[in-house]
């Protein structure tokens, strides 16, 4: 088995680097559990730092319940960031896309953390381990033709994370109560080219981003192959609307009502 888990990751790691579609593991001879999967995690973590990359947190996948019947899940995965997929939205002009396998693009809750946190906090405690809270994007890809794919091939695959695009960030602290409050209520539009395509909510995600922090956290406290999550990580917590295909050229523009956090922008090329 170890062999087998050292090969998958391998080959994700050569697809990842080649931008080359694979099959899915779930559908070959030997398949692939999700609980396998997870052991691969590991791998690719040490193949991201052997070739200089810093781990700069974790991104969660599956908030949106409704999609876990479609992929088999019952519950959200999740996978790395790094130094070379993370990046302030400030600093990029146009994301090249020829960098990912087919790429879409999800708008979403990101969390800075200040201290670790644990499975018994209340939602208030676990807020408090929050240093800030931003609106960002995240490019999600698909190692796998044509988006068709299991949960653990998801895993396998890091979570189908390509990069993440953090927003201003904004403190906790000052106004916590009302953090709390407006991350579950708060709308967003998000539009292509000044159309609007989806719209979407901080309830789709597992009824909060907060709430999609602490599943993180029980997962993790669950996972003997994997570290728990630890002051510093950047928390990127799912998609606030459905993840939308994106093509050169374009520009996309998410907009939040009810949370005080500015628009974002981002232009592919």
């Amino acid at each position: 088995m170890a062999t087998e888990i050292e090969a998958v990751a391998k080959e994700v790691i050569t697809s990842l680097s080649n931008h080359v579609q694979i099959p899915t593991f779930s559908s070959r001879p030997d398949g692939l559990t999700l609980a396998a999967a997870y052991r691969v995690t590991p791998l690719l973590r040490a193949a991201f730092e052997a070739r200089g990359e810093r781990i700069t947190g974790r991104k969660i996948g599956f908030t949106n319940r409704q999609m876990w019947k479609v992929f088999g899940v019952e519950a959200p995965i999740w996978g790395y960031t790094t130094s070379r997929t993370t990046h302030e939205l400030s600093d990029v002009q146009i994301v090249a896309l020829n960098e990912f396998s087919e790429p879409r693009i999800e708008p979403e809750i990101m969390f800075g953390l200040k201290s670790q946190p644990t499975v018994a906090m209340s939602d208030s405690a676990l807020l408090d381990c929050v240093e800030w809270v931003a609106l960002g994007y995240e490019i999600v890809q698909s190692i796998f033709p044509g988006w068709k794919f299991l949960a653990a091939d998801t895993v396998a695959a890091n979570g189908v994370h390509g990069a993440l695009l953090i927003g201003t960030r904004h403190a906790i602290a000052p106004r916590k109560t009302a953090w709390q409050r407006e991350l579950s209520t708060f709308e967003v539009e998000l539009y292509c080219d000044g159309k609007l395509v989806q719209r979407g909510a901080g309830s789709l995600v597992l009824d909060s981003p907060l709430r999609a922090l602490r599943r993180l956290v029980e997962l993790l406290a669950h996972d003997p192959h994997n570290p728990p999550l630890c002051a510093g990580e950047v928390i990127s917590t799912g998609t606030l609307t459905l993840a939308m295909p994106v093509k050169p050229g374009e520009c996309w523009i998410t907009k939040a009502a009810g949370i005080p956090l500015e628009d974002i922008t981002v232009r592919f090329g």
